[in-house]
Parts: C-alpha cells; structure tokens; sequence
C-alpha cells in the first residue's frame, strides 16, 4: 500500500475513534452516529469489568482463554478506554503490571480517568503506535489485542513490532476479523468501512501466516464465530447484487482469537535475518 494512502487511512482511524472516545460507547450496529462496526462479545459478570471502559469496539475476548498468572507485564495493543486491560490485571494481581498502548490521545486520556476511577495502580496508558511501538524489546509475558490490527496498514511492521517486545517464552492473544474470502474492491478501498474493521480484514490463511513469518509458533485458534454483515454501511458503495454473490458463494466476516508463542530458537533466528531492527 502506497505511503499516502496509508497516512489517509490512519487520518481516518485516529478521527473515528477519538470521536467515539468523546461520545462514549458505539451503539451496536444500528442508529449509531459512529462509523465503526460493533462486533462486540459481553464482558459482563468478569473479574475486572467497568462498563464505563467497555465502548464495545471488540470483536472477542482475548483474556478469555490466555494463560495471563500472578505478577505477569501485560501489553494491550490498541487499549482504547481500557477495558482489556481491566480484566487483565484481575489476573496478574498487585505484583504484576498491564500497559495500554493506544495512538488516539483522546482514548489514553479517558482510559487513565477510568484507571483513576477504580484505583489501580499497576494499569498505565501510553500514546504510541503499534507499527512503531516505543516499549522495549523483550518487555511482556503476555501482548493481548481486540480487534485492532485490521486498522493498520501495515500489519507486517505490526506484527514485527509485537514479535520484538514479546519476552522469550512469552505468548500473545488476539481477537480480530477475518473474511472467508476476498472483500469486493469497493469495500476493500473505503475508509468509512476500514474504521469499522471490515475493509481492513485479511482471510484466515493470510492472517495467520503473517503471524509465523514474523517467527511465532505454536499458533492455536482458540475460538471463531460468525459476524453479522453490516449491509446497511455496506450498501452504500456495494450494490445489492454483489452482496448477494458474494454471500451465495459462501463469503462472510468471522472473528477468531489466536494465540501464538515466542520461541527462544525462533526469536534468534528472527533477529540474525534483521527482522528485530
């Protein structure tokens, strides 16, 4: 993707969701004054939930099914108002600590209110980029993210960059869209359906060889559920008639939760072939 297409998209991320940061939380898939897509899962009744941390701009539970113990550094790459990252330090205890990374200052502001709120301690919010992540190599024991990296445009520097501050041994948890096959052209170049994680959207296969050629292993999906299409943000740049083909086909959006490992072989290997500077 050429340099200035991908300025005008991550112009468009950050304007979407530093609105839904000021308007709170999107009104799921219907009547909301906000272009992104609501696919969120129910986090009510989890240790560590505080609704006013959920905008619901998930697409799956990444701490659902990690292994994230007492005393434990957690990143949340794309933190948004902190509601991961809430649930997360249930589970590291006082002796660990969680870190939201978030590029939206609007989204870091209302998070650290939320943290303010409740008290925590160990849970801090910094302003960065995912692509070019200022935290240091080998920092966490667990990296989480809910439906974020289909909002960037490059996602190999993404993945490359999650790789480098992972610890040896440490291990990620993503929550993400997929498509069951490619996406129209007109959905594919819209930015209104890029902020809603549509456009965005790579296929199974594509995603998770993304994940191994950057050098994680044990890649496992550890869940995966069909999406609704959001047909009415859809219909306006696709006719109702390529809708149709595409869905006869068998074409569809899923989300799927991932879990993938840094090995130390594999971690060596990915630093001598330069992909760690």
């Amino acid at each position: 993707m050429e340099k200035s297409k991908k300025e005008a998209l991550k112009t468009e991320v950050h304007r979407t969701y530093a609105a839904i940061a000021q308007e709170g939380s999107v009104e799921c898939c219907e009547g909301s004054s906000s272009d992104a897509t609501c696919f969120a899962d129910s986090y009510e009744g989890k240790a560590g939930y505080f609704p006013e941390a959920d905008l619901k701009l998930g697409c799956g539970m990444p701490t659902e099914f990690i292994n994230i113990n007492p005393g434990d550094t957690v990143v949340d790459l794309g933190s948004g108002a902190g509601n991961d990252c809430f649930v997360a330090q249930e589970r590291t205890g006082p002796e660990g600590r969680v870190i939201g990374l978030d590029f939206t200052f609007e989204m870091v502001r209302k998070a650290r209110e939320n943290a303010r709120k409740l008290g925590v301690k160990n849970v801090s919010f910094a302003l960065g980029e995912i692509e070019d992540n200022p935290l240091p190599n080998d920092f966490a024991d667990v990296v989480i993210s809910n439906c974020v990296f289909n909002l960037i445009p490059d996602k190999v520097l993404a993945f490359k960059e999650t790789f480098r501050i992972i610890k040896v041994g440490g291990h990620m948890s993503f929550s993400d869209v997929i498509i069951d096959d490619e996406l129209p052209d007109a959905i594919r170049s819209n930015m209104e359906l890029f902020t809603g994680c549509v456009a965005g959207a790579h296929s199974k296969e594509a995603y998770l060889r993304l994940i191994t050629d950057v050098g994680f292993e044990d890649v496992q999906i550890l869940s995966e559920k069909s999406l609704p299409i959001p047909e009415a943000l859809i219909e306006k740049h696709v006719s109702v008639e390529e809708i149709s083909r595409w869905r006869d086909a068998g074409n569809g959006l899923k989300s799927i939760t991932i879990s993938a490992r840094k090995s130390s072989t594999k971690a060596d290997a990915c630093c001598e072939s330069s992909c760690c500077a």
